[in-house]
């Protein structure tokens, strides 16, 4: 396996975004495996799910959404505390941005070393650094439920803690009457998934299996095409439980013979990369999963915090 660029800092071309209208005053923004993002519409107001990762870039997705929508952005939901998905959030110029009690303490705890290397892994994402003011901060936080009654006949918006899993802050967007789901990172549609702040074990078992419990129709995913019929839905939720099953596997048997993270890097690879090697940010997550799936299997029950340095020692570790 030749060495790779770090990350993805060779990938310094910008994808196509495609903006789909899933319902009567309901989007998504979609862009060849870069982070997704959505709106919708309450009767005088907007609830947009993600940020980008600088006001810049969130300001591309603004322009974007005013074709369809002038009404004012109330509420900002964040479904984890990873850098290119809220540090955009001054952009929004919302009144309440909404987040897990856990990604707030996130933020708090690591939230500038997590800036820092994301900024590193992908700084095609970060348009213009200099416009980010800072940290985010959650202004309303929750544990377990939180709906938005958007006005007149609209029904309401559900956000909803489904457990740990791409990190121990994850929270959905559930749209009961349209069945529409808006996911975060606990569900990628075609897209590899990123575990370095993962609880596996909890991801593919229970968490996955309440967020399959909604029922939706249409799923839009952390990355990837939107999840459009109950069988593609369920498509993307099975392929999320598949990649975190294989992990488990791969990297479990190599842990439990004794052998080494780098062997457990060959291994997942292998055994992955038929099925998934193709897709967006494959070769750049994979050595960060498992690095942080070797630490869980070691009984290290929280992920450690990702810097820049630290980032580089474990790919220069795994790397051939």
């Amino acid at each position: 396996m030749a060495r790779r660029a770090f990350a993805s800092s060779a990938d310094l071309d910008d994808k196509p975004q495609t903006l789909e209208v899933l319902g009567d005053g309901v989007y998504a923004l979609t862009a060849e495996g870069d982070p997704n993002v959505g709106a919708v519409e309450g009767e005088d107001f907007l609830v947009c799910f993600e940020a980008m990762a600088t006001p810049v870039a969130a300001r591309g997705w603004l322009d974007r959404l005013r074709e369809h929508t002038g009404k004012p952005v109330r509420f900002l939901v964040l479904s984890h505390y990873h850098a290119v998905r809220v540090l955009g959030a001054s952009a929004f110029g919302a009144e309440v941005i909404v987040a897990h009690d856990n990604t707030r303490a996130l933020i708090a705890e690591r939230g500038r070393q997590d800036w820092e290397s994301e900024y590193a892994r992908m700084p095609r994402l970060f348009k213009e650094p200099a416009s980010i003011p800072g940290l985010t901060w959650p202004t309303l936080t929750f544990s377990d439920r939180l709906a938005i009654h958007l006005g007149g006949d609209r029904g309401e918006l559900v956000l909803r803690y489904c457990g740990r899993g791409h990190t121990e802050g994850d929270i959905v967007a559930w749209l009961p009457r349209q069945k529409v789901l808006f996911a975060g990172d606990l569900v990628e549609t075609r897209a590899a998934l990123y575990t370095g702040d993962a609880f596996h074990r909890e991801w593919a078992a229970g968490t996955l299996d309440r967020v399959a419990a909604f029922g939706a129709e249409t799923l839009v995913g952390g990355r990837g095409a939107v999840a459009r019929g109950p069988d593609a839905v369920a498509a993307a939720i099975g392929q999320t439980r598949h990649f975190l099953r294989v992990l488990l596997r791969e990297v479990g048997a190599v842990h439990e013979r004794g052998g080494t993270r780098r062997e457990a890097f060959r291994a997942a690879h292998a055994a992955l990369a038929g099925r998934y090697g193709g897709w967006p940010i494959f070769e750049h997550c994979l050595p960060f999963d498992v690095a942080r799936l070797w630490d869980e299997l070691s009984g290290v029950e929280r992920p450690a915090v990702w810097t820049a340095d630290r980032d580089r020692a474990v790919w220069d570790e795994l790397q051939e």
